[in-house]
């Protein structure tokens, strides 16, 4: 029975858990009642931790408080989905309980688990019950009551799955929707899975490393062999970590360090900033971090000679830097650009087509994503930095990417308001009611007053099999969608259409937008019009290539 737990196995017990999620991340999916393939609970939670698990396999920690806190911060800039959220917050409060423990005992994985709980909760505007929320609380609860009869941290664990297993079983009758299609809460399921891994690793059983997620893998490692020697810009890969004396603003060294470099990561917690960066001068890169505070963990390597050498190392160790690398280019810069006028737009969409009409209507980034790869916290929190504005609104056009939105919030030094618009109709109802000569407050009331008055339409496709609100759904089938809700489903697309468009000439609209999406040709995008123009009689038409992937249509009505 294992009494304690440090750092080096505490760090094990995360790299099992993310084994353990990725292995079940399909049969996770699998338990989301709605069948659209669209930011999926298993992938978002497998993502989610996976950061945390390439933080740690990077750095070890012999201190287990150093560990959670390592893992809560990877977590927390890796978090992806309502689900992967949520799971930061409860490792955020777990940290924010232990992090100045050498070691862990029972009490203190009950402690951490309830005060998880309780930043979670705070967190959630509306929390709702039979979810991994109820999953989170009632297991710690149980923690906490085998913590008094034994501290030993596996007896602990033990009760605290056990109690977190039984939890998940009873989601099926606290969620209407979950009862009616007849499973458990895919988030719940996540967590045990999450717990289960951790045991495992507690009781010496074998673990597989976490495999790359398709489509997504985690970049742990630079492969140099992609490139030709020639291709190398900046000689030397400079890591180091400043602790932070002086209250300075690290704007001032990250422009030095693009000024001279490429692949930039600076990331700064108020009490330390770690650097990544390619340059030909890695010694102007620490003479001016020196005037933040000392260094330590400096680590400098000529890229050239590795290549020469034909040696695969690590060129991104930067932990934020791998923990985002499945959302963002190995490349890509993080720094805050100073504003050049008060506002500024960042919204997310896929399709070049709704790119395009995003960024004329004003939108400064737009980050691929929403339909089945929501990005995550660090994505959004790029996108914001590179916004050359005093302040920022972000549109998630997503209901599954507001909470990740969200997070943003207290890591950007930038003043940002989420607008919670939860599909692209309503993030371009958004930009448009925006009024470059009013004050905050004023714009974001006007922008909330228009994503009541657009109704937004979809027809996509089932991905599983389902029974959603009573009415079994095949994998394959045509759905029409209303403000997120099934309107009807059938394996002919064009009658799907049709119950569309029948359903918005019911609320005589004056304005209709089509977006065509992925893999709907021209011939069939004019019909979809002219049914349209059928059903609407009175209503303007506009039809839209938009390009996005999984909905063959996305309709705004107004």
């Amino acid at each position: 029975m294992i009494e304690r737990i440090d750092g080096a196995l505490f760090t094990k017990a995360i790299l099992s858990a993310a084994a353990a999620i990725e292995a079940e991340r399909q049969q996770i999916n699998e338990l989301n009642v709605f069948p659209v393939p669209d930011g999926d609970t298993g992938t978002n939670m497998s993502l989610s931790l996976g950061a945390a698990a390439t933080e740690l396999s990077h750095h070890a920690h012999a201190d287990a408080g150093r560990a959670v806190e390592a893992a809560s911060q990877a977590l927390l800039r890796g978090a992806r989905g309502n689900s992967g959220v949520i799971l930061s917050l409860l490792f955020r409060g777990f940290a924010k309980a232990v992090k100045d423990r050498a070691s862990l005992d029972g009490v203190d994985l009950a402690d951490g688990l309830s005060t998880g709980v309780d930043v979670a909760y705070r967190a959630v505007m509306k929390p709702a019950e039979g979810t991994i929320l109820t999953v989170s609380r009632v297991s710690a609860a149980l923690a906490a009551k085998a913590a008094e009869e034994n501290p030993a941290v596996e007896f602990v664990l033990t009760q605290t799955l056990a109690a977190a297993e039984a939890a998940l079983l009873e989601t099926v009758h606290q969620n209407p929707v979950l009862e009616k299609a007849g499973v458990v809460d895919a988030g719940g399921r996540g967590y045990c899975v999450i717990l289960s891994g951790m045991l495992a690793a507690l009781r010496g059983e074998p673990f597989v490393a976490v495999p790359a997620v398709e489509g997504q893998p985690l970049r742990t490692r630079a492969d140099f062999s992609e490139y030709m020697a020639e291709d190398i810009k900046f000689d030397y890969c400079t890591e180091f970590i400043v602790t932070r004396q002086k209250k300075r603003d690290v704007a001032r060294l990250r422009a030095l360090l693009e000024a001279i470099g490429d692949s930039l990561v600076v990331v700064d917690d108020e009490q330390v900033i770690k650097v990544h960066v390619h340059t030909n001068h890695p010694g102007r890169a620490l003479e001016e971090a020196l005037t933040y505070g000392p260094l330590s963990s400096i680590k400098i390597e000529n890229m050239r000679i590795q290549h020469t050498e034909q040696v695969i190392r690590q060129s991104a160790a930067s932990p934020e830097a791998a923990a985002s690398a499945s959302a963002q280019p190995e490349s890509a810069a993080r720094v805050v650009a100073p504003p050049t006028r008060r506002y500024g737009f960042v919204t997310v969409c896929a399709g070049d087509g709704l790119t395009r009409v995003l960024r004329d209507l004003g939108a400064d980034q737009v980050i691929e994503g929403g339909q089945t790869m929501n990005p995550s916290t660090e994505a959004i929190l790029q996108a914001v930095d590179a916004t050359p504005a005093e302040m920022v609104f972000i549109l998630p056009n997503n209901k599954n990417i507001i909470l990740a939105a969200e997070q943003c919030l207290p890591l950007s030094e930038k003043e940002l308001v989420v607008i919670p618009t939860t599909s692209i109709p309503q993030g371009i109802a958004a930009l448009l009611a925006v009024d470059t000569r009013a004050g905050v407050s004023e714009n974001r009331e006007a922008m909330l007053a228009a994503l009541s008055g657009v109704k937004s339409g979809s027809v996509t496709y089932a991905a599983r099999d389902s029974s959603f609100d009573g009415r079994r759904i095949a994998s394959g089938d045509h759905m029409a969608l209303v403000d997120g809700a099934l309107l009807y489903h059938h394996h002919d697309r064009a009658q799907v259409v049709t119950h569309l468009a029948r359903a918005f000439g019911d609320e005589v609209p004056s304005f209709v937008t089509i977006f065509s999406g992925e893999g709907v040709d021209e011939e069939e995008a004019v019909q979809t019009r002219t049914v349209f123009e059928e059903s609407c009689p009175g209503a303007e038409i506009q039809l839209i290539e938009g390009g996005q992937p999984v909905y063959y249509y996305l309709v705004s009505c107004e």
